[in-house]
C-alpha cells in the first residue's frame, strides 16, 4: 500500500458523515440496547438475518466504524474489536484451537501471550510448543498431526526478533493450517503481514492504534468468514467486549497514525546508533542497527524499523536498575506506542510469568531495559539516557 493511499484510509475509512445529524466524526454511540420496530425486526437481528444493531454486544456502530478502519489499513476481509489486546490475542487463538489441538509458536512472545500459551491452553486440553530459533524450517519441523495454528510476533517483544512473515505463512499454507501474527510493534504503518500471506492480524490497539496511552482495547483482522464466527462462537460468549467511546477515542487515535510513526521511528533510529555507540552499553536490540541479526530481513517486509528497542547496561541489574532510577523524561510505566517515551524492566514486569530459564534462553537477561520511544525532541531524549548511564 503507498504511503498516500495510507494515509487517506487512516483518516476516511470506515467514517462517514452521520446521515441523520450530518456530523463529520463518528459520533459515540453510548447505547446499550437499540430497538427494534417489531418482534419480526427484533428476532430477525438477533439471528443476524438483518443487518443492524440490537445489543452492544453484538455490535454498535461505533466499533464498526473503527472495525472497517482497520480492516482497511491491514489489508483484511474484516476486523473484530475487543476490550484489551490480550482479550483479542486469546479470543483470535480459541477461534482456532479447541480440546485436542497444538500451537507452534514462536519463543519470544509477550509475556501474556506465552502465559497463556504455556498455561492456559494445556488446562483446556490443547497444547503449544515453542521453537527454539527464528528459523522457518524450525516451525515447520514442529508441526504435529493436530496442529492447527502457528502464532508468532515480529517485531518480539522485548528482543525485538525478526521472523520471516511470508515464509511462516508459506508453511502453514502447505500443511493446511493458520497463521497468526502479533502485529503490535509494527502496527499497519510498518508492516502489512495479511498481504505477505498471513491468516490472522492481531493488536494491542492500545498502543499505536491509540497512540495516546488513554484508551485500552484490541483488534482481530482476517478471513471474513473467520472474524463472523469468532464474534458468534467467541465474543459474545466471553463478553470481551470494547466499550463505543473506547472506539472513539481509537478512531480519533488512527487519524494521526501515519503522522506519528515516521516521528516514532526517525527518534527511535537516533536512539539506538547513539546506545550502541555508548560504552557503557553491552548490546541494542533494534533492527534497524546494521548489525542487529534480522536487520536485512525487516528491510524487506517493513516499511520502517519501529520505535521499539532493548538493550543491557553493562553490569546487568544493577546498572539496568540505575539507568531506570535515573531517567527524567522516560517514564517509568508499562505498555508501549505512546506519544511519550517509556521504559521498563521486561523480567520484572511484562515477561514476568515466563520462567526465568526461557527468558535467559531468548535474551530476557535481568537486566534488559526496554524503552518505547515517544515523538518529544530526540535530543532531550539523548541527553536524558546519557544522565542515566553516566556513572
Amino acid at each position: 500500500m503507498k504511503n498516500h493511499q495510507f494515509a487517506t484510509l487512516a483518516v476516511h475509512a470506515g467514517e462517514a458523515p452521520c446521515k441523520i445529524t450530518g456530523a463529520v466524526d463518528t459520533p459515540i454511540y453510548q447505547a446499550t440496547t437499540f430497538a427494534a420496530v417489531d418482534s419480526d425486526e427484533m428476532a430477525a437481528l438477533y439471528s443476524n438475518e438483518k443487518p443492524g444493531y440490537m445489543y452492544t454486544r453484538y455490535g454498535n456502530p461505533t466499533l464498526s466504524a473503527l472495525q472497517e478502519k482497520v480492516a482497511a489499513l491491514e489489508g483484511g476481509d474484516a476486523a473484530l474489536a475487543f476490550a484489551s489486546g490480550m482479550a483479542a490475542i486469546s479470543s483470535a487463538i480459541l477461534g482456532y484451537v479447541k480440546c485436542g489441538d497444538h500451537v507452534v509458536a514462536a519463543r519470544s512472545l509477550y509475556g501474556a501471550a506465552y502465559n497463556f500459551l504455556n498455561k492456559k491452553l494445556p488446562a483446556m486440553g490443547a497444547s503449544a510448543t515453542f521453537v527454539q530459533s527464528a528459523r522457518a524450517e524450525d516451525f515447520e519441523k514442529a508441526i504435529q498431526p493436530n496442529t492447527r495454528l502457528i502464532y508468532f510476533e515480529t517485531p518480539s517483544n522485548p528482543i525485538l526478533e525478526i521472523l520471516d512473515i511470508a515464509a511462516l505463512a508459506r508453511i502453514a499454507t502447505a500443511h493446511g493450517i493458520a497463521s497468526m501474527i502479533d502485529n503490535t510493534f509494527a502496527s499497519p504503518a510498518l508492516q502489512q503481514p495479511l498481504k505477505l500471506g498471513v491468516t490472522v492480524s492481531v493488536h494491542s490497539a492500545t498502543k499505536y492504534l491509540c497512540g495516546h496511552g488513554d484508551a485500552m482495547g484490541g483488534v482481530v483482522i482476517g478471513p471474513k468468514d473467520y472474524i463472523e464466527r469468532l464474534d458468534r462462537d467467541v465474543l459474545r460468549d466471553f463478553g470481551g467486549i470494547m466499550s463505543p467511546f473506547t472506539a472513539w477515542l481509537m478512531l480519533r487515535g488512527i487519524h494521526t497514525l501515519h503522522v506519528r510513526m515516521p516521528a516514532h521511528c526517525a527518534n527511535a533510529q537516533k536512539v539506538a546508533d547513539f546506545l550502541a555507540r555508548h560504552p557503557w552499553v553491552e548490546r541494542v536490540n533494534y533492527p534497524g542497527l546494521a548489525n542487529h541479526p534480522g536487520h536485512d530481513l525487516a528491510q524487506r517486509q517493513m516499511s520502517a524499523f519501529g520505535a521499539m528497542m532493548s538493550f543491557e547496561a553493562k553490569g546487568g541489574y544493577e546498572a539496568g536498575k540505575r539507568v531506570m532510577d535515573r531517567v527524567k523524561i522516560f517514564a517509568r510505566a508499562a505498555s508501549l506506542g505512546d506519544t511519550r517515551s517509556l521504559i521498563v524492566h521486561s523480567a520484572s514486569t511484562s515477561h514476568r510469568a515466563v520462567p526465568p530459564e526461557q527468558r535467559l534462553a531468548i535474551g530476557i537477561t535481568d537486566g534488559l531495559v526496554r524503552l518505547s520511544v515517544g515523538i518529544e525532541a530526540v535530543e532531550d531524549l539523548i541527553a536524558d539516557l546519557e544522565y542515566a548511564l553516566a556513572v
